[in-house]
């Protein structure tokens, strides 16, 4: 941990709405994000926005980019966000000598491709609450791998940045969490959100389990 610890590259942090990369530019580095969330899109043809993932505190940004050396997509600040800049060429380097880092990093692979088959089946399967559901669940399991509540997080992100990256209109996923507190499965206070039964929310999801 030390040896990768001086790798790193820390920096001041970065507010809202600053771009960490560009689409095109040149990979080289990957970003791990301390603190803050991040967001990841692209804009089409007609300029068009579209949302393409959503980063944590203890996920990593931009690993989609090692296989072309460029960025395949925008990414920026979703709030004020501490990052740690890891460049890539020294994690190569480091790999060699640390076989758990290699191991580490294949399976950080393997979850983003994962999660992006995962998208694809709640995007061209669910319906609009299931998807709501899906996208809440998610992010609380994905907040519980992190030692952080799962039962009440914040959701950094705008209504209009989940919308688009379901799928969905702005009202409909607007209606829908109103839906989903009135039947007391969540609790929504500005962007906190309360699980407040995790069971219905799973089957709502279509999960198959809650991690205790």
């Amino acid at each position: 941990m030390d040896i990768v610890d001086e790798a790193v590259k820390r920096s001041k942090p970065i507010q809202k709405n600053r771009a960490l990369f560009e689409k095109g530019d040149n990979f080289s580095s990957i970003f791990a994000v301390r603190s803050g969330a991040v967001k990841t899109y692209s804009i089409d043809a007609e300029g068009e926005e579209h949302v393409i993932g959503f980063y944590l505190p203890g996920e990593l940004v931009g690993l989609d980019a090692i296989g072309n050396d460029q960025y395949n997509n925008s990414a920026k600040a979703l709030e004020t966000t501490s990052l740690c800049e890891i460049p890539y060429s020294k994690m190569t380097e480091l790999s060699q000598s640390i076989s758990n880092l290699q191991v580490h990093m294949y399976r950080l692979l393997s979850r983003e491709i994962r999660e992006d088959q995962e998208l694809q089946l709640l995007l061209s399967k669910k319906t609009a609450e299931q998807r709501i559901a899906s996208f809440l669940f998610n992010l609380a399991e994905r907040y519980r791998a992190r030692k952080l509540s799962a039962k009440l997080f914040r959701l950094p992100m705008v209504r209009t940045d989940i919308a688009n990256y379901l799928g969905l209109a702005v009202e409909t996923t607007s209606r829908i969490f109103t839906r989903l507190q009135q039947q007391e499965i969540i609790a929504v206070k500005g962007k906190e959100v309360e699980v407040l039964d995790e069971h219905k929310l799973c089957e709502l999801a279509h999960c198959e389990t809650i991690t205790s």
